[in-house]
């Protein structure tokens, strides 16, 4: 998931600007919110109590609702997830990872 995150903030790094004037951008976070919320609905199930923390249920909730509800995405609710809640969510995934390291 790290690497998955790791893009979207790449992606994000080309500006707001940038969104705006690229729909091809706007898809790839569409797909990344997929790819990071299946992800994390997989992380529950395999150890909830571990992955138990608030943003692994947004993270599944916003796949949801970019799956089933793709025609009333709002671009800047999207723009703000992934610069926003993707990288505090990729600090979430380090620290579990760190966790694990002897």
């Amino acid at each position: 998931m790290d690497s998955t995150l790791a893009t979207a903030v790449a992606l994000a790094a080309r500006g707001a600007e940038a969104y705006a004037d690229d729909d091809a951008l706007a898809l790839a976070f569409e797909a990344l919110a997929n790819r990071v919320g299946d992800l994390a609905k997989k992380l529950i199930t395999a150890d909830a109590g571990r992955f138990s923390d608030d943003m692994w249920r947004a993270a599944a909730r916003t796949r949801d609702f970019i799956v089933h509800h793709y025609d009333r995405i709002d671009t800047d609710v999207l723009w703000r997830t992934v610069t926003g809640s993707f990288p505090a969510l990729r600090e979430l995934v380090r620290s579990q990872i760190d966790i694990q390291r002897p």
